[in-house]
């Protein structure tokens, strides 16, 4: 799948990787909704990976959007 593709599952809850990630990386998803010190914050894209920490900022580069290896995973 394309990232235009997969974009709006992620949108809907899903988690999503690309199939050309060899490493540590396990999924991306998108913080929807999210609130500090009770003021609503812009959605953002968080990464699981195997590494501690476990959570990290997600900003796609330009080869994760032009990628056709985007999958869904549980």
């Amino acid at each position: 799948m394309t990232f235009e593709e997969i974009l709006p599952e992620i949108k809907q809850g899903k988690k999503a990787i690309r199939q050309g990630w060899g490493g540590s990386e396990l999924y991306i998803f998108e913080v929807q909704q999210p609130v500090e010190a009770g003021e609503a914050v812009t959605p953002y894209f968080l990464i699981r990976t195997k590494e501690t920490p476990a959570l990290s900022m997600f900003q796609p580069t330009v080869c994760d959007i032009l990628a056709d290896d985007w999958r869904l995973v549980d």
